[in-house]
């Protein structure tokens, strides 16, 4: 084989390999990874289990998980919502909202 053809042949692959590259799996929906947490209680995507979250208003679920952080004394389901920083509860609630 001439060298010519080795050249020709390893610059048209590295010529495709950023197109393999680009070939990974999309992101999860923003808040998903996080309200992963959730879905033991409540079912995949919220849809079922003790109380179903898919469809609620993000501003109705913000608002139960905010009360649930302050609760005194805190029981299971207040404890949860204590280890989210405010801008999680709102991912978590945007993603439970747009589920159906």
């Amino acid at each position: 084989m001439n060298n010519g053809k080795i050249i020709r042949g390893l610059v048209l692959a590295l010529a495709a390999a950023p197109a393999f590259a680009q070939t990974t799996a999309p992101a999860p929906p923003s808040g998903r990874l996080l309200a992963s947490n959730c879905f033991q209680c409540h079912g995949t995507n919220g849809s079922g289990g003790f109380e179903r979250l898919a469809g609620m208003s993000a501003k109705e679920i913000i608002g139960e998980l905010r009360e649930m952080q302050r609760k005194t004394p805190p029981k299971m389901m207040d404890m949860h919502a204590r280890g989210y920083t405010d801008a999680q509860l709102q991912l978590i609630a945007n993603y439970f909202a747009s589920q159906r």
